[in-house]
Order: C-alpha cells, then structure tokens, then sequence
C-alpha cells in the first residue's frame, strides 16, 4: 500500500530553505508569492499489515524531528487489490 508522509517545519520555526525559493520566485519575476514553507515527501509501499500506529512510530522515531517538524499520514486504500 502506498503511503505518504508529508513532512513540514512548525510554525515558528525558521525555514532558510524556503526564504531562497521566495527570492528566487521574486528574481525570476513571479509575483503574489507572499511565502514560502519548504518540506519534504516520503513515500512507502507498505505492507497491509502495517497499522497506522506503526507508521506514527516510525515517523516519531526517525521520519520526522518531532522537535521543529510536524508530519502528516496519507494512505493510499484505493490500490488494495
């Protein structure tokens, strides 16, 4: 089962990364940009067997800096065969 883990910085924090991509939106002529928040994607495929609090525990543990990041679980059902 494919699994995303989406991964973003918490309010607050600061995020370098996504100050360059706004400037360089801004120097490239893109206008109404008014932020930028950079974060990252993780996919699994997963086994059925895998519960969501396990997903939760891995993310906990190692896919996220629980300390500056918070995550978001997306599971994909539609490709139970």
């Amino acid at each position: 089962m494919k699994t995303r883990i989406h991964v973003t910085l918490k309010n607050g924090v600061l995020d370098p990364q996504g100050k360059a991509i706004h400037h360089a939106l801004e120097s490239l002529g893109f206008e109404g940009v008014n932020d930028v928040r950079q974060g990252k994607l993780i996919e699994l495929d997963l086994d059925e067997s895998v519960t969501d609090e396990d997903i939760e525990a891995m993310c906990r543990k190692l896919l996220a800096n629980m300390v500056i990041e918070n995550f978001e679980i997306e599971r994909d059902h539609s490709e139970a065969a």
